[in-house]
Protein backbone atom coordinates (compact mmCIF):
# COMPACT_ATOMS: atom_id res chain seq x y z
CA UNK A 1 0.00 0.00 0.00
CA UNK A 2 1.41 3.22 -1.09
CA UNK A 3 1.81 6.00 1.59
CA UNK A 4 -1.23 8.34 1.75
CA UNK A 5 -0.32 11.19 0.09
CA UNK A 6 -1.27 14.89 1.63
CA UNK A 7 -3.42 16.99 -0.15
CA UNK A 8 -4.49 20.25 1.34
CA UNK A 9 -7.67 20.49 -1.04
CA UNK A 10 -10.05 17.46 0.39
CA UNK A 11 -9.34 18.05 3.68
CA UNK A 12 -11.95 20.97 4.03
CA UNK A 13 -14.53 18.22 3.48
CA UNK A 14 -16.66 16.42 6.17
CA UNK A 15 -16.98 12.39 6.38
CA UNK A 16 -20.06 12.58 4.12
CA UNK A 17 -18.51 14.95 1.25
CA UNK A 18 -15.90 12.47 1.39
CA UNK A 19 -18.45 9.35 0.37
CA UNK A 20 -20.46 11.59 -1.52
CA UNK A 21 -16.81 12.26 -4.34
CA UNK A 22 -17.25 8.73 -5.18
CA UNK A 23 -19.05 6.72 -8.20
CA UNK A 24 -22.65 5.54 -7.14
CA UNK A 25 -22.17 2.83 -10.30
CA UNK A 26 -23.67 -0.18 -8.47
CA UNK A 27 -20.93 -3.22 -8.62
CA UNK A 28 -22.01 -6.64 -10.44
CA UNK A 29 -23.88 -8.92 -7.25
CA UNK A 30 -22.74 -12.30 -7.43
CA UNK A 31 -25.53 -14.49 -9.46
CA UNK A 32 -26.89 -15.92 -6.44
CA UNK A 33 -27.63 -12.43 -4.54
CA UNK A 34 -31.27 -11.15 -4.78
CA UNK A 35 -32.54 -7.82 -6.26
CA UNK A 36 -29.85 -4.91 -5.43
CA UNK A 37 -30.72 -1.08 -4.83
CA UNK A 38 -28.72 0.88 -7.11
CA UNK A 39 -25.66 1.40 -4.76
CA UNK A 40 -26.13 -1.18 -2.66
CA UNK A 41 -24.11 -4.54 -3.55
CA UNK A 42 -24.08 -8.43 -2.15
CA UNK A 43 -20.27 -9.07 -1.58
CA UNK A 44 -18.57 -12.28 -0.70
CA UNK A 45 -17.37 -12.34 2.99
CA UNK A 46 -14.27 -14.15 1.56
CA UNK A 47 -12.95 -11.63 -0.82
CA UNK A 48 -12.82 -8.29 1.92
CA UNK A 49 -9.59 -7.62 3.16
CA UNK A 50 -8.90 -5.74 6.21
CA UNK A 51 -8.75 -2.09 6.43
CA UNK A 52 -4.75 -1.34 6.34
CA UNK A 53 -5.62 1.86 8.10
CA UNK A 54 -8.03 0.42 10.72
CA UNK A 55 -6.90 2.14 14.58
CA UNK A 56 -8.95 0.39 16.70
CA UNK A 57 -7.14 -2.12 17.96
CA UNK A 58 -9.42 -4.44 20.42
CA UNK A 59 -12.83 -5.29 20.13
CA UNK A 60 -14.62 -6.90 23.22
CA UNK A 61 -15.52 -10.50 22.42
CA UNK A 62 -18.95 -10.15 24.14
CA UNK A 63 -20.18 -7.82 22.31
CA UNK A 64 -19.37 -9.02 18.96
CA UNK A 65 -21.25 -12.76 19.96
CA UNK A 66 -24.35 -10.53 20.61
CA UNK A 67 -24.20 -8.73 17.72
CA UNK A 68 -23.36 -12.10 15.63
CA UNK A 69 -26.52 -13.58 17.29
CA UNK A 70 -28.41 -10.92 16.49
CA UNK A 71 -27.02 -11.13 12.49
CA UNK A 72 -28.35 -14.34 12.50
CA UNK A 73 -31.73 -13.37 13.42
CA UNK A 74 -32.09 -9.93 11.70
CA UNK A 75 -29.07 -9.92 10.02
CA UNK A 76 -27.08 -7.04 8.34
CA UNK A 77 -29.73 -3.45 9.50
CA UNK A 78 -26.24 -1.08 8.19
CA UNK A 79 -24.16 -2.04 5.63
CA UNK A 80 -20.18 -1.94 5.62
CA UNK A 81 -18.62 0.70 2.81
CA UNK A 82 -15.99 -0.99 0.98
CA UNK A 83 -13.30 -0.45 -1.78
CA UNK A 84 -12.33 -1.78 -5.06
CA UNK A 85 -9.09 -3.84 -4.54
CA UNK A 86 -7.26 -6.00 -6.69
CA UNK A 87 -7.29 -9.57 -8.33
CA UNK A 88 -11.67 -8.64 -7.75
CA UNK A 89 -11.56 -8.28 -3.84
CA UNK A 90 -12.15 -5.06 -1.65
CA UNK A 91 -10.74 -3.52 0.93
CA UNK A 92 -13.57 -2.49 4.02
CA UNK A 93 -13.25 1.13 4.72
CA UNK A 94 -15.94 0.60 7.87
CA UNK A 95 -17.40 -1.72 9.59
CA UNK A 96 -14.75 -4.41 10.57
CA UNK A 97 -17.23 -4.85 13.66
CA UNK A 98 -19.86 -5.68 11.51
CA UNK A 99 -18.05 -8.19 9.02
CA UNK A 100 -15.97 -10.32 11.88
CA UNK A 101 -19.60 -10.61 13.77
CA UNK A 102 -21.11 -11.59 10.27
CA UNK A 103 -18.00 -13.88 9.36
CA UNK A 104 -18.77 -15.53 13.53
CA UNK A 105 -22.39 -16.02 12.17
CA UNK A 106 -21.47 -18.04 9.16
CA UNK A 107 -22.86 -15.43 6.90
CA UNK A 108 -21.54 -16.34 3.31
CA UNK A 109 -22.00 -12.55 2.20
CA UNK A 110 -22.71 -9.25 3.21
CA UNK A 111 -24.45 -5.94 1.83
CA UNK A 112 -21.90 -3.58 1.37
CA UNK A 113 -21.02 0.29 -0.52
CA UNK A 114 -18.61 0.26 -3.00
CA UNK A 115 -16.66 3.74 -2.97
CA UNK A 116 -14.12 4.73 -4.84
CA UNK A 117 -11.58 6.48 -1.91
CA UNK A 118 -7.53 7.38 -2.24
CA UNK A 119 -5.45 6.22 0.92
CA UNK A 120 -6.00 9.65 2.45
CA UNK A 121 -10.03 9.12 2.34
CA UNK A 122 -9.70 5.93 3.68
CA UNK A 123 -7.76 6.67 6.65
CA UNK A 124 -9.83 9.85 7.22
CA UNK A 125 -13.15 7.90 6.94
CA UNK A 126 -12.19 5.11 8.74
CA UNK A 127 -10.46 7.48 11.73
CA UNK A 128 -13.77 9.62 12.05
CA UNK A 129 -15.89 6.96 12.00
CA UNK A 130 -14.33 5.39 14.68
CA UNK A 131 -13.95 8.66 17.20
CA UNK A 132 -17.37 9.08 16.42
CA UNK A 133 -17.94 5.40 18.54
CA UNK A 134 -19.44 5.61 21.75
CA UNK A 135 -17.25 2.69 22.57
CA UNK A 136 -13.89 3.91 22.12
CA UNK A 137 -11.43 3.89 24.35
CA UNK A 138 -9.96 7.12 25.45
CA UNK A 139 -6.28 6.23 24.28
CA UNK A 140 -8.03 4.96 20.84
CA UNK A 141 -9.60 8.40 20.33
CA UNK A 142 -6.44 10.25 21.35
CA UNK A 143 -4.06 8.16 18.90
CA UNK A 144 -6.55 8.94 16.49
CA UNK A 145 -6.82 12.33 16.98
CA UNK A 146 -2.96 12.58 16.47
CA UNK A 147 -2.63 10.13 13.37
CA UNK A 148 -5.31 12.34 11.40
CA UNK A 149 -3.49 15.40 12.77
CA UNK A 150 0.15 13.61 11.62
CA UNK A 151 -1.24 11.58 8.50
CA UNK A 152 -3.93 13.74 7.34
CA UNK A 153 -1.82 16.74 7.85
CA UNK A 154 -4.96 18.84 9.81
CA UNK A 155 -4.32 21.05 11.94
CA UNK A 156 -6.02 20.85 15.58
CA UNK A 157 -8.86 23.87 14.03
CA UNK A 158 -9.50 22.00 11.31
CA UNK A 159 -9.66 18.57 13.10
CA UNK A 160 -12.49 19.87 15.60
CA UNK A 161 -14.41 21.11 12.70
CA UNK A 162 -13.90 17.50 10.92
CA UNK A 163 -15.04 15.39 14.18
CA UNK A 164 -17.20 18.21 16.26
CA UNK A 165 -15.47 18.70 18.86
CA UNK A 166 -13.77 21.75 20.55
CA UNK A 167 -9.53 22.31 20.04
CA UNK A 168 -9.50 22.51 23.84
CA UNK A 169 -11.03 18.58 24.16
CA UNK A 170 -8.61 17.61 21.18
CA UNK A 171 -5.82 18.91 23.38
CA UNK A 172 -6.98 17.02 26.67
CA UNK A 173 -6.79 13.83 24.60
CA UNK A 174 -3.62 14.26 22.90
CA UNK A 175 -2.11 15.01 26.31
CA UNK A 176 -3.28 11.53 27.59
CA UNK A 177 0.18 10.02 25.05
CA UNK A 178 2.13 11.83 27.29
CA UNK A 179 1.76 9.61 30.31
CA UNK A 180 3.71 6.80 30.78
CA UNK A 181 2.92 3.57 28.52
CA UNK A 182 1.38 1.81 32.09
CA UNK A 183 -1.06 4.48 32.38
CA UNK A 184 -1.92 4.67 29.28
CA UNK A 185 -2.56 0.59 28.81
CA UNK A 186 -4.99 1.45 32.31
CA UNK A 187 -6.57 3.88 30.64
CA UNK A 188 -7.05 1.59 27.38
CA UNK A 189 -8.42 -1.34 29.34
CA UNK A 190 -10.80 0.72 31.36
CA UNK A 191 -8.64 0.38 34.65
CA UNK A 192 -8.35 4.33 35.05
CA UNK A 193 -10.54 6.78 33.97
CA UNK A 194 -10.31 10.11 31.56
CA UNK A 195 -10.90 12.25 34.67
CA UNK A 196 -7.85 10.21 36.54
CA UNK A 197 -5.53 10.69 33.54
CA UNK A 198 -6.21 14.10 33.36
CA UNK A 199 -5.17 14.89 37.09
CA UNK A 200 -1.82 12.22 36.28
CA UNK A 201 -0.82 14.04 33.22
CA UNK A 202 -0.18 17.82 35.32
CA UNK A 203 2.23 16.48 37.30
CA UNK A 204 5.95 16.38 36.30
CA UNK A 205 8.05 13.15 36.62
CA UNK A 206 7.34 9.67 35.62
CA UNK A 207 7.98 8.40 39.01
CA UNK A 208 5.28 10.57 41.01
CA UNK A 209 3.01 9.76 37.97
CA UNK A 210 3.50 6.38 38.32
CA UNK A 211 2.98 6.21 42.55
CA UNK A 212 -0.01 7.85 42.13
CA UNK A 213 -1.18 5.95 39.64
CA UNK A 214 -0.81 2.45 41.72
CA UNK A 215 -2.41 4.28 44.99
CA UNK A 216 -5.31 4.99 42.77
CA UNK A 217 -5.81 1.51 41.73
CA UNK A 218 -4.85 0.17 45.47
CA UNK A 219 -7.17 2.23 47.30
CA UNK A 220 -9.70 2.67 44.69
CA UNK A 221 -9.52 6.56 44.24
CA UNK A 222 -12.04 9.24 42.90
CA UNK A 223 -11.11 11.35 40.53
CA UNK A 224 -12.11 14.08 43.04
CA UNK A 225 -9.21 12.64 45.77
CA UNK A 226 -6.82 11.99 43.25
CA UNK A 227 -7.23 15.88 41.85
CA UNK A 228 -7.29 17.31 45.28
CA UNK A 229 -3.93 14.63 45.93
CA UNK A 230 -2.31 16.37 42.79
CA UNK A 231 -2.72 19.57 44.18
CA UNK A 232 -1.56 19.00 47.52
CA UNK A 233 1.60 17.21 45.91
CA UNK A 234 2.08 20.48 43.24
CA UNK A 235 2.25 22.71 46.27
CA UNK A 236 4.87 20.26 47.80
CA UNK A 237 7.25 20.11 44.59
CA UNK A 238 9.85 23.23 44.26
CA UNK A 239 8.87 25.44 41.22
CA UNK A 240 10.03 28.40 39.51
CA UNK A 241 8.35 31.59 41.02
CA UNK A 242 6.56 33.87 38.40
CA UNK A 243 7.74 36.38 39.48
CA UNK A 244 8.67 36.94 43.09
CA UNK A 245 8.80 40.81 43.45
CA UNK A 246 5.00 41.28 42.51
CA UNK A 247 1.81 41.44 45.00
CA UNK A 248 -0.13 38.42 45.27
CA UNK A 249 -2.89 39.51 42.96
CA UNK A 250 -0.14 40.24 40.42
CA UNK A 251 1.25 36.56 41.28
CA UNK A 252 -2.08 34.88 41.00
CA UNK A 253 -3.14 36.54 37.81
CA UNK A 254 0.59 34.96 36.54
CA UNK A 255 -0.24 31.60 37.94
CA UNK A 256 -4.02 31.55 36.20
CA UNK A 257 -2.35 32.66 32.96
CA UNK A 258 0.67 30.06 33.20
CA UNK A 259 -2.20 27.43 33.50
CA UNK A 260 -4.18 28.20 30.93
CA UNK A 261 -1.20 28.20 28.48
CA UNK A 262 -0.58 25.01 29.85
CA UNK A 263 -3.81 23.74 28.86
CA UNK A 264 -4.29 25.67 25.39
CA UNK A 265 -0.84 23.78 24.38
CA UNK A 266 -0.86 20.85 26.12
CA UNK A 267 2.20 21.26 27.68
CA UNK A 268 4.65 22.80 30.72
CA UNK A 269 4.37 26.39 30.08
CA UNK A 270 6.76 29.12 31.71
CA UNK A 271 5.66 32.67 32.32
CA UNK A 272 8.43 34.77 34.19
CA UNK A 273 8.95 38.13 34.89
CA UNK A 274 11.22 40.23 36.25
CA UNK A 275 9.37 43.34 37.17
CA UNK A 276 5.68 42.86 36.34
CA UNK A 277 5.97 44.72 33.19
CA UNK A 278 8.78 42.94 30.76
CA UNK A 279 9.28 39.06 31.22
CA UNK A 280 9.36 35.90 29.13
CA UNK A 281 7.41 33.01 28.40
CA UNK A 282 8.66 29.38 27.85
CA UNK A 283 6.48 26.76 25.69
CA UNK A 284 9.39 23.69 25.53
CA UNK A 285 8.90 20.87 23.29
CA UNK A 286 10.65 17.28 23.11
CA UNK A 287 10.65 16.71 19.40
CA UNK A 288 10.36 17.56 16.07
CA UNK A 289 6.69 16.51 16.32
CA UNK A 290 5.93 18.08 19.20
CA UNK A 291 7.40 21.42 17.87
CA UNK A 292 5.04 21.36 14.86
CA UNK A 293 2.17 20.35 17.21
CA UNK A 294 3.19 23.64 18.76
CA UNK A 295 3.49 25.68 15.48
CA UNK A 296 0.31 24.48 13.91
CA UNK A 297 -1.53 25.76 17.51
CA UNK A 298 0.03 29.10 17.25
CA UNK A 299 -0.93 29.04 13.02
CA UNK A 300 2.79 30.11 12.46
Amino acid sequence: MSKAPKKRNALGKGLDALLSDVSTEPMPAPRTAGPQSPSLNEIDVQKIEANPFQPRSNFDEKSLTELSESIKIHGIIQPITLRSGSEGKFQLISGERRLQASLKAGLKTIPAYIRSANDQQMLEMALIENIQRKDLNAIEIALSFQRLISDCNLKQEELGGRVGKERSTITNYLRLLKLPPDIQVALRDNKLSMGHARALVNIEGIDIQLEIFKKILNDDLSVRKVEALVRVLMKKLPVKKVNPNLANDDDYEFKQLQSKLCSHFGTKVEVNSSNGEKGEIKIPFVSVQDLNRLLEILDV
